[in-house]
């Protein structure tokens, strides 16, 4: 059933066509990932959506029942609010939902026969279903912990930074489960455990979601549907990232199959054009026309089929850089470091040596000692114990202040200082400064810009355009691909795997670690760090099933210590009794009529959150049938609880 219905919206903004003539259709339960390089328009798609910008033309259909929220770049609080306040004041409507409820389930206590009193339960009872509001409190206690939002539960939410801002946001915004939710690149400010949590409660709570991220094992885990906005047009694909990718290969090849069949065509027509035109002129002038177009589809197609088709191999070639054999040399070691920043223990007794054409990616839950750990490396801070020695050579550094930049000199000045209008590249190779900087996506006319009217994107775009202009034997990128879409990152990608240095970055992108990295630091917390050889994707779902056999280990040893419950709430008899015929029989036959009456339970709920159900059957009368059956659920339970209590019994 289709809740949002767009149809042939368009959208400029002066001479740029951002959006023309676009259809779109979202579902219940879909959850559509809108890809694209930055400034195609995908921001603007959705603030189309939520009403904040009007297209030019075209209509939208939105189903009036239907709730569409968006989580802001920067959420706004009211001045004095705490953290814990700014998230339940999201909840106000299921809080008072919720209090109804209990209300009406008094009353109902008392007048059982009530229909409009049932009606109402009922209703309130399908709508605190679908957003899963029944046990709120714990949720909030959840999510504040999830988010390492604990800490500031009760602390101004003001003084919090614009990250932490933004999850406070996010948080308050899952636990309401809007009909549809908007997010806009909700895993930046997130580390690699925050986005994990996210994923698992958009895929549990079934969100019916459309959302823009570069953060590809995100797209992959969470997207049914995949749209990409182009040149002003939205292709759809179905499935996630690896899905996506598939079928975009598919549609290189049906494009490169019909340019081959355009170019056979006009080889007919130019034959046409040479041998049958001049008779018939005035009669085939639209056969004319169509050739001269013909003509023009033909040159042009080429050149957008091997655009298409470089993005495509940039993004799925695996990891196979051929390595120059060299004797490696020792660039920098540890041995028994420790570091601390005022009570916090960062670094225990680590020792590791890092060696020409390392590639290391460290990695660990934000606040762990990741950018830190940089600083040791560029020595702008010192070990507190233990060895660091550092070789002679040149360090290439790339952070998210994109120090290397001068705002207010224009691009071709910041590549070409001396003049000239060429760069020399940190591999020997000279090329003009347009078509270097075509690879990083910038058209001519930028060249005359200055930096500081750049946008943040394209900003990161120049300074990692200007790092591979400079000679060195290491990198340091501190999460180079924050600010970067999809394309550019791709672009990242293939100027690391080339590059023939050492390389050190943190990164929660578990995609691109997964694809760069040999080597993983890890922060563990309180001080531990280990080294690991690991893909960080795998090393993820070893430690998750790690937690989940110490979260068994410490159930079982709970369990243990707990003594029988027999023990603590029965007094054993003096006299041991035996079961009866009719105990015995139902002791074998309960477990199959509970689990039957469960299914019967789970069916009526279904019914009762499905409108065309409940609306044929009639909502009091599913109401009483799911009463009854569910006392007659608990009856049943009761009663073989209470045989296996006296089987117990016998045994002691």
């Amino acid at each position: 059933m289709a809740i949002i219905d767009i149809q042939k919206i368009s959208k400029q903004y002066d001479i740029k066509v951002i959006l023309k003539d676009v259809d779109f259709t979202l579902e219940v339960g879909q959850r559509v990932a809108v890809i694209g390089q930055n400034g195609q328009g995908k921001s603007t798609f959705m603030k189309i959506l939520t009403g904040e910008t009007e297209a030019d033309s075209g209509e939208i259909a939105v189903d009036k029942s239907v709730k569409i929220e968006m989580l802001e770049q920067q959420p706004k609080f009211k001045a004095g609010t705490t953290v814990r306040e700014a998230i339940e004041e999201q909840l106000v409507e299921l809080k008072a939902a919720q209090r109804e409820y209990d209300a009406l389930a008094l009353q109902i206590a008392e007048d059982y026969e009530n229909e409009e009193l049932l009606q109402r339960q009922s209703t309130l009872s399908i709508f605190l279903d679908h957003h899963n509001a029944w046990d709120l409190d714990n949720k909030i206690q959840r999510v504040l912990q999830e988010f390492m939002l604990k800490e500031y539960e009760y602390k101004d939410v003001s003084l919090l930074s614009g990250g932490e801002q933004r999850r406070v946001g996010l948080a308050g915004l899952i636990l309401k489960k809007p009909d549809v939710l908007l997010l806009d690149e909700p895993t930046n400010h997130l580390d690699v455990y925050m986005v994990e949590f996210l994923e698992e409660i958009l895929l549990k709570e079934k969100f019916t979601l459309i959302f823009i991220s570069h953060d590809r094992y995100f797209l992959d885990n969470i997207a049914t549907n995949i749209v990409e906005i182009e040149n002003g047009t939205m292709t759809k694909f179905k499935g996630g990232y690896k899905d996506y990718l598939l079928q975009k290969e598919q549609m290189i090849l049906n494009m490169q199959r019909d340019h081959e069949n355009l170019v056979r065509k006009l080889r007919d027509e130019a034959w046409w054009m040479q041998h049958g035109v001049t008779a018939r002129r005035k009669r085939n002038e639209l056969r004319k026309n169509n050739y001269f177009q013909l003509k023009e589809d033909v040159k042009k197609n080429p050149g957008k089929i091997n655009k298409m088709k470089l993005e495509l191999d940039r993004e799925k070639k695996a990891f196979n850089g051929s390595e120059i054999v060299n004797k490696k040399k020792m660039l920098f070691e540890l041995d028994n470091a420790y570091l601390t920043l005022g009570d916090k223990p960062l670094i225990k007794d680590f020792t590791t040596r890092i060696l020409q054409k390392d590639t290391i990616a460290i990695v660990g839950p934000n606040g762990s000692g990741k950018s830190t750990m940089l600083k040791v490396f560029l020595e702008r801070l010192k070990i507190d114990k233990g060895s660091f020695k550092k070789g002679d050579f040149k360090i290439g550094y790339f952070d998210q202040h994109r120090e290397m930049l001068d705002e207010n000199q224009t691009i071709m000045h910041q590549f070409c200082p001396n003049g000239g209008d060429r760069v020399e590249l940190n591999d020997g190779r000279s090329m003009h400064v347009f078509g270097y900087l075509k690879n990083f996506l910038f058209p001519k006319e930028y060249l005359d810009k200055k930096v500081g009217v750049l946008s943040g994107g394209e900003k990161n775009r120049i300074a990692l355009a200007l790092l591979f202009t400079k000679r060195f034997d290491v990198l340091i990128m501190d999460e180079p691909t924050n600010d970067l879409d999809i394309p550019t990152i791709n672009i990242l990608e293939e100027y690391l795997q080339s590059f023939q240095g050492a390389l050190i970055f943190v990164s929660h992108d578990r995609y691109f670690v997964d694809k760069i990295a040999k080597k993983l630091f890890i922060f563990k917390g309180d001080g531990l760090l280990e080294e690991s050889f690991q893909k960080y994707s795998e090393y993820l779902e070893d430690e998750k099933d790690v937690k989940y056999v110490e979260q068994m280990e410490k159930e079982e040893l709970l369990n243990q210590k707990k003594p029988a419950f027999i023990h603590t709430t029965v007094e054993a008899p003096k006299k041991k009794i035996k079961l009866t015929y009719q105990q015995q029989k139902d002791y074998e036959n309960l477990p199959d009529e509970i689990e039957k009456l469960e299914l019967e339970i789970k069916n009526i709920n279904e019914c009762l959150s499905n409108p065309k159900c409940y609306e044929e059957k009639g909502i009091v009368t599913i109401s009483k049938e799911l009463e009854n059956i569910t006392k007659m659920y608990d009856e049943k339970v009761e009663r073989y609880l209470e045989i296996e209590e006296m089987i117990i019994t016998l045994q002691g």
